[in-house]
């Protein structure tokens, strides 16, 4: 594979040489972003309408008279944010989590290394694989779900897929970025085990995948700030997982001190230079921070563009960009990941030639579906609404459109209507990357925030579902949004529900091609939905010090005895699958389980096949299970396929506070395979370790 780590270490003493022969103040600028905040806003002034953030890759450093080229950022995770119409939009992490299809997210990162060769870019700041404590984080819809080994599954892929562009990936916010409103300020705080079992895998299995680059998050952890964490950046990323790549900050307010930066692990201050540049060089001259420090971070930087840019084809082929194969991609993500909560009396999917007219409720429906408007915002040339692809896929089928504001006249219209859709849910207004005008001298390019007052609908759309939904018994409620949405209030008063998330561009037309069955739905939840919020870890969105204990999401609630309303990995399809003839076994450093998949349906669907360890022969405190494998297995009907999958032993171990590092037990371990985390979706074994 191009640009591994060893092929990287290939160009060390290439960069070693050029590094012979540069000054001091040549290696510092290196290490120092070119994009002011100033000159942003002064861009996004001139012609608001085209120049956004981002609109071209951001540069630092580069030394042409040595032959180093400039790093050239492009923002992610659902495309290339470079350029305004241009670009294609996928759907967001969440959905693409929701998907469980690892090849798929390497072929997305692939497309999008090819786009962003087409601007001329040389990194991808789009690895996003923060784990949301509490689902109401604004930004989790840029993540893949609440679990870390599926994290790291689906981050791994998009790195390899990128990466093999010859583009590299930067994976971020590393690390316990998972508040919004308080990002800025806010210390976590947790204690070893929670923090190398839980929140810090995902970023491991990303590093060991061969990511080239990190980027340090705002928060603090335990007090320090993380863009100058000694104990994150140089103990554990550099030291411990032996990181060959560069760190960059992130942008603009992720650096707050010269030396403690420097000192401590920060190679890149990102976007722009305020504390590095001419303050970092005199701090070399004073002798707070030592030369062989800069030269540490300098050979990092020369060595990863080298690696990736000696055989980038430099020419930008704008071809790709939006392409019809990439559009393609973006319409199987949306197609894989939207997921069938609940089909009562099977009322999903719609008949074509029975369903005349359609009513589509809720000021969502004709809203372009594609997540916020932040710093991952991306302009594709189109986007496909619900109302839109509803009709697309049912283009004799009237569809009548109504924000439902009006509850008399909502009603009225669905009963003259056969079917009822409501489109419900979030928006960029609701949920997203949030600055404050305060944190950010002036900069209000971006809105939402966390979910500080409720993980359900707006009360207006409880009404609107509630009064109308009885009233027409072929209603379905499809909700958009980046993470939990509790449906317990109003569940009852619709026969079918659809988690849409932000499917993208091509998200309306996968839509009407769910409801009206020409695709049957395969998405899994990447998450557990409650029956209450308060079975959830609760948050103080605006604290300056949050604690994250070692239990969250499906594994808090299986510890605690409680049951879920839909339990994590839950997905229902237009076909039924069945489980058989499972074995378990350990070989080697390897646990399998094997199990018969067999589509006992009348028609082609994909199933997502799962594989959890549990732990109850412990004699510490563990979960009860975790997942620990997974794949995606399309069949046809009456099609039956043997299902194996497997896990390395050393995901099994438990973090050792004594002894300072992971250990596995001597003992015997439950393995199950089934289609959910829940224990009637699966089948027990066990093996012994």
């Amino acid at each position: 594979m191009k640009c591994t780590k060893e092929y990287r270490l290939g160009f060390t003493e290439k960069a070693k040489s050029i590094l012979k022969n540069l000054t001091l103040e040549e290696k510092v600028y290196l290490m120092s972003g070119r994009m002011s905040l100033a000159q942003e806003m002064e861009n996004i002034k001139t012609d608001p309408d085209n120049l956004h953030y981002n609109y071209v890759p951001y540069p630092a450093g580069g030394i042409e008279r040595v032959g180093v080229p400039p790093m050239l950022f492009c923002d992610g995770p659902r495309g290339v944010v470079c350029g305004n119409g241009k670009t294609t939009c996928f759907p967001v992490s969440m959905l693409r989590g929701a998907s469980f299809d690892v090849l798929l997210e390497e072929k997305i990162g692939h497309a999008i290394g090819k786009e962003i060769k087409a601007f001329g870019g040389n990194l991808f700041g789009g690895v996003c694989i923060n784990l949301p404590y509490n689902p109401g984080w604004g930004r989790s819809q840029e993540t893949y779900g609440e679990e870390s080994y599926h994290l790291g599954q689906m981050g791994a892929a998009l790195v390899r897929g990128v990466q093999e562009e010859d583009i590299i990936a930067c994976v971020k916010h590393y690390a316990f970025n998972q508040m919004e409103n308080s990002r800025f300020k806010v210390s976590v705080e947790c204690d070893k085990r929670t923090e190398r079992e839980v929140y810090l895998p995902h970023f491991k299995e990303c590093i060991d995948a061969g990511a080239a680059s990190v980027m340090s998050s705002y928060n603090l952890y335990h007090g320090t700030h993380c863009g100058h964490h000694d104990y994150l950046l140089n103990e554990v990323l550099k030291k411990e997982w032996d990181f060959d790549g560069f760190v960059m900050s992130d942008f603009y307010w992720g650096v707050k001190d010269t030396v403690e930066a420097a000192n401590g692990g920060q190679d890149m201050e990102m976007a722009h230079t305020v504390f590095f540049g001419d303050k970092l060089v005199q701090a070399v001259k004073d002798g707070k921070v030592s030369e062989e420090k800069i030269d540490e971070s300098a050979l990092r930087i020369i060595r990863t563009l080298l690696a990736f840019t000696s055989q980038q084809d430099t020419q930008c082929n704008s071809s790709v960009l939006a392409s019809k194969e990439h559009i393609a991609l973006a319409l199987e993500s949306a197609r894989k990941g939207i997921t069938l909560l609940k089909n009562e009396k099977q009322i999903l999917p719609l008949d074509k030639k029975k369903v005349k007219k359609i009513l589509v409720l809720g000021a969502l429906g004709e809203a372009e579906p594609i997540g916020d408007h932040g710093s991952s915002w991306v302009r594709p040339p189109y986007v496909i609404s619900p109302v839109q692809g509803l009709s697309m896929a049912a283009p004799d089928t009237e569809v009548i459109f109504d924000k439902g504001e009006d509850l008399d006249r909502a009603k009225a219209l669905a009963k003259e209507a056969d079917a009822v859709v409501f489109v419900v849910g979030y928006d960029y207004n609701d949920e997203g990357e949030f600055v404050s005008a305060e944190e950010a001298e002036g900069y209000t390019g971006s809105m939402g925030g966390d979910r500080k007052y409720s993980l359900g609908l707006h009360q207006n759309e409880i009404e609107l579902i509630k009064s109308v939904g009885p009233v027409n018994d072929c209603s379905t409620a499809v909700l958009i949004g980046g993470n939990t949405i509790m449906i317990t209030e109003w569940m009852d008063s619709v026969g079918a529900i659809i988690m849409a998330y932000y499917p993208g561009m091509e998200g309306g037309r996968a839509l009407g091609e769910i409801i009206f069955g020409d695709i049957s739905p395969s998405g899994k939840l990447p998450y557990v939905l409650p029956y209450q919020e308060s079975d959830l870890p609760q948050v103080d969105w605006e604290t300056t010090k949050q604690h994250y204990d070692y239990y969250h999401g499906y594994a808090k609630l299986e510890k605690e005895g409680v049951k879920p309303l839909l339990p994590y990995g839950f997905g229902l399809s237009y076909t039924t699958f069945e489980v058989s003839d499972a074995t378990f076994k350990a070989e080697g450093n390897q646990v399998y389980a094997s199990c018969k998949l067999k589509n006992t349906g009348n028609r082609e669907g994909a199933e997502v096949v799962q594989m959890y360890v549990g732990f109850s022969k412990s004699s510490i405190d563990r979960p009860v299970k975790l997942l620990r494998g997974f794949t995606r297995v399309n069949l046809v009907p009456g099609e039956e396929m043997i299902v194996t999958l497997s896990c390395p032993t050393e995901k099994l171990c438990y973090y050792n506070e004594e002894t300072n590092q992971m250990e596995l037990e001597a003992m015997e371990y439950e393995v199950y395979i089934g289609t959910s985390s829940d224990n009637k979706d699966l089948i027990k074994g066990s093996v012994k370790l």
